[in-house]
């Protein structure tokens, strides 16, 4: 397939103002045998883009923007296909051109130590798509790194009824989302209210077991098992946490649990509110939708000391801080808001204080694929849809209303905005 000399892509320019253009670009060609070039058929906007919009992340030079895609494979570089893909990650001998396939925000190679122990956002070779050192989705046709270390292939058996929108999610927010559910309850620190054990046998297999372990009368009773979980920040991201949260809670079974869903925009507690109106009663009515104020009152009144977790979401201090205050001595805060701030609020000391435990950074959606489609095909009641206050996609416009997109999408008056290059 003949690709056309030039295509139209979104750059951000440097400036002391904000300074997005629609422009007229050559179009990416392959560089190395591992790359794949994608036909963009959707592409995300998302809260991290606009850090650089707000001034919040100097650079030097324009670049593309965007780091969510989902898309088809137009051409393959010499590596797909060969005798050399023996042995390396299975899309080098099963990728073909014309398949559909989602991409994580960063490339990945699925072959050093830390894409094979699970972590692929810290790839020896990541680049993070839509910055400085690599053009983004955010146009017709991106080139992808990697790219059999990177993609996911979309099945063909997944359901009609799932829009490419829908997919587009799996790219970053809906994994990243999961991602702080999972690290949050999956630590030590609150699996004893999950799975009804005392610390530190609960760790499991690691742990040896001990005479003793257990000590005479520490046994968790009923009333120790009653859950508590914070959110801070529901944008799109802090949305997906929120659909996770329950679903894992659901999955396992776990007595009794509250969630505290904070934000203090009202447009964003009521988007929260609209699409736990979709979920059953037995999930939504354990979902209380608060601003800042109310959520301390809330925790302090109805918890002993703090809730047992907090998956912050926004990536600033004053979430951090907030995070720190909701939470109990011993509790987990489970951080994937991209922070820009040189310093972090909370001292040593302070941390030393409520024995904090503390999860931060990057998702690896590479490894996190197969958890977000299953959960976006099991829960597409609530995730699939577009358009209106209960999508979560709120709106799809074309490519050439990028600068628009992005004012609005800065200014909340909008939620989660999709792109459609070829509209």
């Amino acid at each position: 397939m003949a690709l056309p000399p030039t295509s139209t892509a979104v750059r951000i320019h440097p400036g002391k103002l904000a300074d997005i253009r629609v422009e007229q670009l050559q179009t990416p060609t392959i560089v190395h045998p591992d790359d794949a070039i994608v036909k963009v058929l959707k592409a995300g906007l998302c809260g991290s883009d606009l850090h650089a919009y707000r001034g919040l992340e100097p650079f030097d030079a324009p670049y593309i923007c965007g780091h969510e895609l989902v898309g088809e494979v137009v051409a393959l570089g010499a590596s797909f296909g060969a005798a050399s893909a023996e042995g390396r990650p299975a899309l080098y001998s099963k990728l073909k051109v014309g398949d559909k396939v989602v991409s994580p925000f960063t490339c990945s190679c699925e072959e050093c130590h830390f894409c094979r122990i699970g972590f692929p956002s810290r790839c020896v070779h990541s680049l993070l798509f839509g910055s400085p050192n690599l053009a983004g989705a955010q146009a017709q046709y991106a080139r992808i790194p990697y790219a059999g270390g990177t993609l996911f292939l979309l099945p063909p058996e997944l359901p009609k009824d799932l829009p490419e929108e829908s997919f587009m999610l799996c790219g970053d927010i809906l994994p990243t989302g999961y991602f702080a559910a999972i690290q949050a309850l999956g630590h030590p620190n609150v699996a004893p209210i999950v799975k009804g054990e005392s610390y530190p046998g609960v760790i499991g297999s690691i742990v040896p077991k001990v005479r003793g372990l257990q000590a005479e009368g520490a046994r968790v009773l009923k009333e120790d098992r009653k859950l508590s979980v914070a959110i801070v920040g529901l944008g799109p991201v802090g949305i997906c946490a929120l659909v996770s949260l329950l679903d894992i809670l659901t999955q396992n079974a776990v007595p009794e649990y509250t969630v505290y869903a904070v934000d203090p925009v009202p447009a964003r507690r009521a988007k929260a509110a609209a699409i736990l109106n979709k979920m059953t009663p037995a999930e939504a009515g354990h979902v209380k939708v608060l601003d800042i104020d109310a959520a301390k009152a809330a925790v302090k009144a109805e918890t002993e000391k703090g809730v047992d977790a907090v998956l912050e979401i926004v990536g600033n201090d004053s979430a951090i801080l907030l995070a720190y205050d909701l939470m109990r001595p011993f509790g987990v805060i489970s951080s994937v808001g991209v922070h820009t701030s040189p310093q972090f609020p909370i001292n040593g000391d302070a941390l030393y204080t409520k024995n904090v435990a503390a999860s931060f950074g990057r998702c690896p959606v590479r490894a996190m694929f197969p958890l977000a489609v299953d959960l976006l095909v099991r829960r597409r009641d609530v995730l699939g849809g577009v358009g209106g206050e209960e999508a979560l996609v709120e709106r799809v416009i074309p490519l050439s209303d990028a600068v628009n997109g992005y004012d609005k999408f800065n200014s909340m008056t909008w939620g989660k905005v999709v792109f459609d290059p070829w509209a």
